[in-house]
């Protein structure tokens, strides 16, 4: 049997943009101002103090290679610890597991051991006594209804 039960949603409604198309249009030319002023910039200071470019471009040159060696720092650390978290599942958490299913199986097994020699025996023996009180009880009434009031 199918279930055709579906979702009611409710209808699309025709909002308003968050943001106008003359919006975009004046941040993209916005951008595209500062981008060609501060091109515009270093070619005039280029022109105009060229030892000072050349120093501000060696510091630039510095602080890149800095950065660089900072990235690499940081992604050895990872590295490590992206080492040592494979280490940790490998040794730490693998036999912990293992040791989880070995406890899953033996209680598995005492379950089962438990449910044929306990449970299934004292069921027979709830259902002959049943049977023995219902056969009782049809062939000499029922015993309630004998005593004095």
């Amino acid at each position: 049997m199918e279930n055709s039960y579906q979702a009611q949603l409710p209808a699309p409604t025709s909002a308003k943009p968050l943001v106008s198309r003359i919006g975009v249009a004046a941040g993209v030319i916005g951008v595209l101002l500062i981008v060609g002023l501060i091109i515009w910039g270093i070619f005039w200071a280029a022109t105009q103090h060229p030892t000072a470019v050349e120093s501000l471009r060696d510091i630039v040159i510095i602080a890149l290679a800095l950065g660089s060696c900072l990235f690499g720092v940081a992604f050895i650390i990872m590295l490590v610890m992206i080492v040592r978290l494979v280490n940790m599942l490998e040794f730490e958490i693998k036999p912990i597991l293992q040791q989880t299913n070995e406890t899953i199986g033996t209680l598995k097994g005492t379950t089962t051991f438990v449910s044929q020699n306990v449970v299934k025996p004292v069921t027979k023996a709830s259902s002959y006594v049943a049977g023995v009180r219902r056969g009782v009880k049809v062939l000499f009434g029922d015993p309630r209804n004998n005593l004095p009031d």
